[in-house]
């Protein structure tokens, strides 16, 4: 009930008229339906219902109209290409020239992506999807008739032809076509009445008089779902001008409009009008494209359609695909994971005593029960030093003989990169319209050469941004260094004292300035980049360990031989209470999201820097996060911090 108390206030700030009523109310506005277990419902008096083969043919007659051609039952072979740009599309009817492509291709999507001489990777995979169509009632329902959708029964139910139509995402999907597909049109799937038999039930729960209808057909056809439950949207990495829209998680209709007018604007003005940054197909790498992986999340993925979702919630499958070398060691001290564009990073430490099972349990609007563990590791923090594995960040490294590196960033960046070796700079790379595309510390390690450092899931974002605006020139070099480097954050104020004493070196603000880095032995490693910040505003040091190194022990050293200062492990879950209490921005968190370029306090505020006020009075979070929405939709509130 909260959560359709939090849909409808989010409505409401985004101009969607939609109330909360009464049971009483729902049985006047569909007679079917069952109220006696209800408390209430989310009513939106605006929504409508359209035949798919009715839109499909409208919209092709006005796109002929404007001399669109249209050629059906033609395959497509592959997209050709030369020099990273796309140039014609190779049918069994021949070849198309073309400077843009767009795989719209749906459960084929990924096939067609795989089959370009560049292959494309498109993170789908197909499940059987049911739904039930019964013979016209004795008292036919109405077009008009609303449709219901039970999120706890999970399954939806709406008027057709006098009759219903009633689907579902069950907790058990079948995933199909792991191997692929050959076929090359949409063809009903043989029925399974014993796998749809929970949804039946759930059905005849909320509409008992449906027990006496007569069932014309059970149809199954085939969806594609994404690894995170939101479509795939935008140009792909490496290749100019091809562009996929797929992945619509049985929400295809829904969606197209909006999807497909800023496909649009991204083709025809290179952006689209909306932030669309949570769909950007960039948000995924090769990793995500394993046909087994994308098999075993759109299990899971299926069912989150209709389940409650509360905050700080992780993925189950396909895990592991990218770990530290400390993972293990981590995972031995109580460690509890999350992931983060594929790779696990620790949330927090469980105490000696504690109850696994009871901690990792705890999904909940409230307190959760690991607050207090987190809070007792911010205080470290804050107090003595906590040394935390930040090796999931992206690393980049670029190069030049002359000054092209130089030049390139200057153009990208908002700050000045023309700063003495050795120092470091927090900047915003930007585009044409001065919003941000990525936000980095960027160190000037030789006269020529950067180490430039991103959050972990702009990898490919950060990445495919830089290539596209590199010029043709041998002498320029970037390379994808993050799995060269693995990263400890040292933060507290006793930091310096423990480098201090493991270097052999001062560490104190006048020998080693703020947002300078130095190449440096720490303990027994050599060549190791400390720099002197923690990406938290709070003091301490970075430190970027060539691979080669013997990370563990470099970490074992920094824990147990650093004399009396007491160090605590501390993980991801508290960096990011650090950074948003000092109010730090991190595009995708603050700088971007319901419009461009401003700010995602209604995210990062009120999800973390509010969470101990809200958690402390015992307040609903959703409660806290809708007064936050609507507060900052009202006021059209734009912050952007530098």
């Amino acid at each position: 009930y909260c959560s359709l108390i939090l849909s409808s206030s989010t409505g409401l700030v985004m101009g969607i008229p939609c109330n909360v009523i009464k049971p009483k109310e729902v049985s006047k506005l569909h007679p079917l339906v069952n109220i006696h277990d209800l408390v209430g419902a989310l009513h939106l008096p605006g929504d409508a219902v359209v035949s798919p083969p009715d839109v499909n043919h409208a919209l092709a007659t006005a796109a002929a109209g404007h001399g669109v051609q249209i050629h059906e039952r033609t395959t497509v072979n592959h997209v050709m290409m030369d020099k990273g740009h796309v140039t014609a599309v190779e049918t069994d009817r021949g070849a198309i020239e073309c400077e843009y492509f767009v795989n719209c291709a749906g459960q084929w999507a990924y096939e067609l992506g795989q089959a370009s001489e560049t292959k494309v990777s498109v993170p789908l995979h197909g499940c059987e999807h049911f739904y039930l169509l019964s013979k016209p009632l004795a008292e036919p329902l109405q077009p008009s008739t609303p449709v219901v959708i039970d999120m706890d029964g999970r399954i939806y139910v709406r008027a057709w032809q006098g009759g219903v139509l009633s689907g579902g995402f069950e907790k058990n999907p079948k995933p199909i076509f792991t191997e692929g597909r050959n076929q090359l049109e949409i063809q009903n799937m043989q029925e399974d009445w014993d796998h749809f038999e929970p949804m039946l039930s759930s059905l005849l729960r909320r509409m008992p008089e449906l027990e006496v209808c007569e069932i014309q057909q059970l149809v199954n056809c085939p969806e594609s779902f994404t690894p995170d439950m939101r479509c795939l949207m935008g140009e792909t990495p490496g290749v100019h001008g091809y562009f996929v829209l797929a992945g619509m998680n049985a929400s295809g209709l829904a969606f197209a409009g909006g999807a497909g007018k800023y496909l649009a604007e991204w083709m025809t003005y290179g952006y689209p009008m909306a932030n669309v940054w949570p769909l950007d197909i960039k948000r995924f790498g090769n990793l995500q494209s394993s046909r087994t992986f994308l098999r075993h999340r759109v299990m899971e993925v299926m069912p989150l359609l209709y389940n409650l979702k509360v905050p700080r919630w992780d993925f189950q499958t396909g895990r592991q695909l990218r770990t530290s070398p400390l993972y293990d060691r981590l995972d031995t001290q109580g460690a509890r994971w999350m992931e983060k564009h594929g790779f696990e990073r620790a949330k927090y430490f469980i105490p000696a005593g504690k109850d696994l099972l009871s901690l990792d349990a705890s999904k909940t609007f409230y307190k959760p029960d690991w607050f207090d563990i987190v809070g007792s590791e911010v205080k470290c923090c804050k107090e003595a030093v906590c040394v935390i594995d930040m090796s999931s960040f992206t690393k980049f490294e670029l190069t030049s003989t002359d000054d092209q590196a130089l030049a390139l960033l200057q153009y990208l960046c908002a700050n000045d990169l023309d700063v003495p070796v050795g120092h470091i700079v927090h900047t915003g790379m930007l585009n044409e319209r001065g919003g941000y595309e990525n936000d980095c510390s960027v160190v000037r390690v030789k006269k020529n050469s950067f180490f430039i450092i991103s959050p972990t899931d702009q990898q490919v974002h950060c990445w495919s941004w830089l290539k596209k605006h590199m010029p043709d020139d041998p002498q320029l070099h970037l390379e994808d260094v993050s799995w060269k480097y693995t990263a400890l954050n040292l933060i507290g104020p006793r930091a310096m004292d423990v480098l201090g004493e493991l270097s052999y070196v001062s560490m104190t603000p006048e020998h080693f300035p703020s947002l300078f880095c130095k190449e440096m032995s720490v303990g027994y490693a050599n060549g190791i980049r400390v720099m002197s910040m923690t990406h938290t505003g709070e003091p301490g040091f970075m430190l970027y360990i060539p691979i080669e190194v013997r990370y563990t022990i470099l970490y074992y050293t920094i824990l147990y031989t650093t004399g009396n200062i007491p160090i605590q492990e501390s993980q991801t879950t508290i960096h990011y209470w650090l950074y948003t209490s000092r109010l730090l921005y991190t595009t995708g968190y603050i700088l971007l999201d319901y419009w461009l370029y401003t700010t995602r306090l209604l995210y990062t505020t009120g999800y973390i820097l509010l969470d101990y006020w809200l958690y402390t009075t015992r307040l609903l979070y959703t409660t806290g996060y809708i007064l936050l929405v609507y507060w900052l939709y009202t006021t059209s509130l734009l912050v952007i911090y530098y």
